[in-house]
């Protein structure tokens, strides 16, 4: 199992609870596969540095986990395939010295 940390995008348009909704969402994909979930959450609301698919602002969701090699593959899969995600991210964590 390693750490990763999931960075993804959706509409600034998005109220918190349905935020909180779509990080639960991704957060449960996780579990399911046999993850673990440190944290997932809001991080913030920002406006964007251009515009993607006619989005200016956007939340950003952070997720930090722990998962076998293959979890972040379906993840990051199925935010591709989900039009609330604008631009989603995921970085294997190095682990501290």
């Amino acid at each position: 199992m390693r750490k990763y940390e999931a960075i993804y995008i959706v509409p600034a348009s998005l109220s918190d609870s349905e935020v909180q909704t779509v990080a639960d969402e991704y957060k449960s994909v996780v579990e399911k596969l046999g993850g673990k979930v440190e944290k997932a959450g809001l991080w913030e609301k920002r406006k964007l540095a251009y515009e993607i698919e006619g989005h200016k602002d956007g939340n950003y969701i952070l997720m930090n986990f722990e998962a076998a090699p293959d979890i972040p593959t379906e993840l990051s899969r199925l935010m591709g395939i989900n039009d609330t995600v604008v631009r989603h991210r995921i970085y294997v964590m190095e682990p501290e010295q």
